[in-house]
């Protein structure tokens, strides 16, 4: 699972946000690494640098194999509440998806 993480330049990147939220995101979604290949993480400052309220957002892309990406959001009053927003709403979108693929079998061909 290979993980991506970019800012808008309202948000300073540092070694402390990459590695950090890096293994945050990892241990996180570690459960379904093996159906993700990419995971693609968006922070920005809605407001730039005035202040308010919820005005932090992160997205989460998650590229599935064989699949569609799926995406959530989250707003908060920081980077760091954002993102494990985020990766809450991912975790259960995740489940969700991926219960459902094992739950129902792909169907059989049939050669006639």
């Amino acid at each position: 699972m290979k993980i991506q993480i970019n800012t808008d330049h309202t948000i300073s990147e540092n070694d402390r946000i990459d590695n950090s939220f890096e293994t945050l995101i990892e241990d996180s979604l570690k459960y379904y690494s093996e159906h993700i290949t990419r995971i693609e993480v968006h922070l920005s400052d809605e407001n730039g640098n005035k202040e308010g309220l919820n005005d932090k957002r992160c997205m989460i892309e998650a590229r599935l194999e064989g699949k569609q990406p799926i995406a959530v959001t989250a707003q908060e009053d920081s980077i760091e509440e954002a993102l494990n927003n985020a990766l809450e709403k991912m975790e259960a979108l995740l489940k969700t998806d991926l219960g459902r693929m094992k739950n129902y079998p792909k169907p059989q061909k049939y050669s006639i």
